[in-house]
Parts: structure tokens; C-alpha cells; sequence
């Protein structure tokens, strides 16, 4: 092992810097250039593409949290993924019988993620249309309609204690 130098972390400390600087700059610049003109809208709370109207307590549909979770399992797919790619070939070197064992391990672990994909197709968790919408909805209403019942008796306990 050699030495340690600082020098040898120069390209890291450098794409921090220039990331940091591309930040800035574009914050800058945006500010300096974009309209000014605030209005009722521009100073709303952006909360992904959902008007944020009613109590911060509001329900979500299951669908956004599973579109996250499989977002997740795919990240997590390329984070092992990536790395073994770029090492296979060193890994491979030692004999004809390693390098298919590799090999093998890794298509099992794309096969269960691929069974897991399908899955989640044929229960239509990517399926965002016109019948999604409508059940979705009915679920909206329905928990309004729950926090609506829920809000009455309570409002009624009060009168009744007051």
C-alpha cells in the first residue's frame, strides 16, 4: 500500500465544488432572471402535484406508497447490480466453474426481481387510468366521509361538555 496524499482526493473535492457551484449558480440565476410577479398560486405550497388544500392529516392512496417501495427494489437492484458488472470480469478470472457460478447467482437475483416486477403488474400498481382514478376517488370520498363522521362526534362531544 502506498502513502497517503491528499492530492489523490483532488477529483473528489472537485466534482463537490462544481456540484456545489452548478447549485448556486442556477439558484442565482433563477433568481436574478425569474418573474417577480408573485401571485396567489406561485406562493402556494407545491406538495407533488397534489393541491395542498385541506388538513395536513389527509389520507394517501396504498398506490403511492407502493410506487415507492418498487422504486426502492430497483435501486437497490442497480446498486448491486452496477458494482458486480464492473468487478465480473476480475471475478471471473480464477476458473471457468467460478465464473458461472458468478453468473448464476446473479441471474437468480435478477429472476426474483423480475417475479416481483411481474407480480406487481398483474396486480396493476402501474395501472394509472381511467378505472385507477375512479377507484381511487371512491376511496377519497370515503375517508372524507369517515373524517367527516368523525369530526361531527366530536364536535358534538364538545357542545355536550361545554
Amino acid at each position: 500500500m502506498g502513502s497517503f496524499q491528499l492530492g489523490d482526493y483532488l477529483p473528489i473535492i472537485l466534482m463537490f465544488v462544481v456540484a456545489l457551484g452548478f447549485a448556486a449558480g442556477n439558484i442565482l440565476l433563477s433568481h436574478l432572471v425569474g418573474q417577480k410577479k408573485p401571485t396567489r398560486t406561485k406562493l402556494m405550497p407545491y406538495e407533488c402535484g397534489k393541491d395542498p388544500v385541506g388538513t395536513a392529516r389527509e389520507r394517501f392512496s396504498v398506490k403511492f406508497y407502493l410506487i415507492a417501495m418498487i422504486f426502492i427494489l430497483f435501486d437497490i437492484e442497480l446498486i448491486f447490480l452496477i458494482p458486480w458488472a464492473v468487478v465480473f470480469k476480475q471475478l471471473a478470472a480464477y476458473s471457468p466453474q467460478m465464473r458461472d457460478i458468478i453468473f448464476f447467482e446473479m441471474m437468480i437475483f435478477v429472476a426474483l426481481l423480475l417475479v416481483g416486477y411481474i407480480y406487481v403488474l398483474k396486480k396493476g400498481l402501474f395501472d394509472w387510468g381511467q378505472t385507477a382514478r375512479r377507484e381511487a376517488e371512491a376511496q377519497a370520498r370515503g375517508l372524507a366521509l369517515i373524517e367527516g363522521r368523525a369530526a361531527e362526534v366530536s364536535r358534538r362531544s364538545l357542545e355536550r361538555a361545554a
